[in-house]
């Protein structure tokens, strides 16, 4: 039996169980984000497939979305518990299944670990049984590994199932902009485009001492790989273990003076302080996240001099940030990341230099 990774991803999640407790809901711009006013500052959560048609995405601002938005749009507010419930279903569902493994990403994705000669039926039986449980619809990716998994799914979206390996890999990827990997972000194409490098293949194709020098010996080798589609392929179902925890507000009126932003980071800090405390784990670095009017958004962060546990020296060090923030420029959001040491049992677990496990 061939082993397989698939990459399970609903479609349009949030908006679905949105539609689901409002059937009245189906065929419309449905967006969701912040308190569901679009005059307040908030950014999109998720955007129906209608809604996406006008060219509303997650993560736009929702002044934006509502003038893109068509006159019957319909704005919601973000409803955790309602998403968590519905996503505890599907994982649910899925762990289920005959003889799979399944490793949770995220309220909406997770992979499923399977040893198989017809991946297709499988997926088809994912599909089917989390349709007949939640009335939910979910796309899946089939891979040998992670990596082409977690692209596949893309291509079979609404509601498909597609295959990538390395079979096929460059068939399909080879001529795509080096964008559409995952973990490739603006600023990483607009540097290996620097380079000469474009597309997928120049990508496989270049240099690994050129991509080490410009990225690093680990990022380096990463995106090399990734251009051959190269990656994990074990999906293992031990339980996540969070880096970070982090707190963040956008401010419906701008922060204009030092103060202001002094003691935002320090309520942010303290609250981020005690989601890492509840599981009694030092903090090693703080990060600030800073958005300047109108949409100008940085990060940086430190490292400790020492792993701490005490709230004084973290907040401490998250004033320090602060203090960098610049005085002259207004500022719409900030946010503040505790990142934990790991548990060393974790040191076990292969991860990607990038969006955590995968």
């Amino acid at each position: 039996m061939t082993p397989w990774v698939l990459h399970v991803d609903m479609d349009q999640f949030i908006a679905a169980v949105e539609v689901l407790r409002n059937p009245e809901l189906a065929g419309k711009a449905v967006i969701v984000g912040g308190n569901g006013d679009p005059a307040e500052r908030a950014v999109v959560a998720t955007a129906s497939y209608e809604a996406r048609l006008f060219g509303i995405g997650s993560g736009m601002p929702l002044k934006i979305a509502s003038r893109k938005a068509p006159v019957d749009a319909v704005f919601l507010p973000v409803d955790h518990a309602a998403y968590e419930q519905a996503s505890a279903e599907v994982m649910a569902t899925l762990r289920a299944l005959p003889e799979v493994t399944l490793e949770v990403l995220g309220w909406d994705e997770c992979f499923l670990g399977v040893s198989t000669e017809d991946p297709e039926a499988v997926a088809r039986r994912a599909q089917a049984a989390v349709l007949a449980s939640t009335a939910l619809h979910c796309s899946i990716g089939i891979g040998d590994n992670r990596i082409r998994a977690k692209m596949a799914t893309g291509f079979g979206k609404p509601r498909g199932v597609f295959r990538l390996t390395e079979q096929n890999w460059f068939e399909v990827m080879g001529e795509r902009s080096t964008r559409e990997l995952w973990g490739v972000g603006s600023r990483v194409q607009k540097r290996l485009a620097a380079h000469g490098i474009r597309t997928v293949r120049e990508l496989a194709d270049a240099d690994q001492a050129e991509l080490v020098a410009e990225f690093g010996p680990k990022m380096g080798v990463w995106y090399g790989d990734l251009g051959y589609g190269r990656g994990p392929a074990v999906v293992d179902d031990t339980p996540w273990v969070a880096r970070s925890h982090s707190r963040e507000t956008t401010y419906q009126q701008n922060l204009t003076s030092a103060e202001q932003v002094a003691e935002a980071v320090r309520d942010l800090a303290e609250r981020a302080f005690d989601d890492c405390a509840a599981e009694d784990r030092p903090i090693q670095r703080v990060h600030l996240k800073v958005r300047y009017a109108p949409f100008d958004t940085r990060t940086f962060g430190r490292k400790l001099a020492t792993p701490t546990l005490d709230r004084a020296e973290f907040v401490s060090a998250a004033l320090d940030l602060a203090a960098t923030v610049e005085a002259e420029r207004e500022v719409r959001l900030l946010g503040v990341r505790a990142e934990m040491t790991m548990p060393p049992d974790e040191d076990a677990v292969e991860r990607t230099p990038i969006r955590g496990r995968m």
